[in-house]
């Protein structure tokens, strides 16, 4: 269930973060900058050209989880966007062998006991990130009013800017927006967050690579359980065109 909802985060979220961008223009317009309007304006048109194009290309998409630097589990699949724009999957892996034996049986009960002690605080990882893509307008107002959302050059890197916003769902959380001024294009999404206790971090960075004459796409999705040592990364690759 978990590796399912990580699937649909990571190949929603550049519609998800279109609906963030479109929400930034719509913000009072005393609470903007001209730069800041600027970026967010070709940002905007830019990720709109991106998905009408992603519709072109079919990609392979792997998930990962591993938990304290050990793979628990790999999947890989073929995904396209369908008619109405969501992705459609279907899976290149064989279907898994049932256990044969008692001693099969015993291995299968402690791999599955395994599971469930992870199992419940990646569900509660992903319901955190969720809470964050798309974010809420209402919530970003709040940032502005409260001068928590800045413009500023990204460090070392000249043909870069970020849009960083503070506080945005807890005390002392950040969501970052890295963007190519010169190809007006999203580089990468990092958000720094914690579950119930700012002690028990969790991190989520999007990776976005572009295809030569082709779109700008979400490359790798990492979600970081920081206590837990739980690990959630997702690698897309092999796109072509359809």
């Amino acid at each position: 269930m978990k590796n399912k909802a990580l699937r649909i985060l990571s190949s929603t979220l550049l519609g998800a973060l279109f609906l963030w961008i479109g929400s930034l223009l719509n913000l009072p317009a005393e609470a903007q900058n001209p730069e800041l309007q600027q970026r967010v304006a070709e940002l905007k048109e830019n990720m709109a050209k991106n998905k009408q194009m992603l519709a072109q290309y079919t990609w392979v998409e792997q998930v990962t989880i591993s938990l304290k630097g050990e793979q628990k589990k790999q999947e890989h699949f073929q995904v396209r966007l369908g008619p109405d724009g969501k992705p459609q999957k279907t899976s290149l892996d064989p279907p898994p062998q049932p256990p044969s034996g008692r001693q099969g049986r015993l291995k299968e009960h402690i791999i599955e006991k395994k599971k469930e002690e992870y199992g419940d605080y990646a569900d509660q990882m992903k319901a955190l990130a969720q809470q964050y893509v798309p974010p809420d307008k209402d919530l970003l107002q709040q940032a502005y009013a409260q001068g928590n959302i800045s413009l500023s050059p990204a460090a070392g890197a000249p043909n870069e800017v970020q849009l960083v916003v503070k506080n945005y769902l807890k005390p002392g959380d950040s969501m970052t927006l890295v963007i190519d001024k010169t190809q007006k294009q999203l580089l990468r999404v990092q958000i720094a967050s914690y579950m119930n206790d700012p002690k028990d971090a969790m991190n989520l960075t999007v990776q976005f690579a572009g295809m030569p004459g082709g779109p700008n796409h979400v490359s790798s999705v990492v979600m970081d359980g920081v206590s837990k040592q739980l690990n959630i990364a997702t690698q897309n690759s092999n796109y072509q065109q359809l």
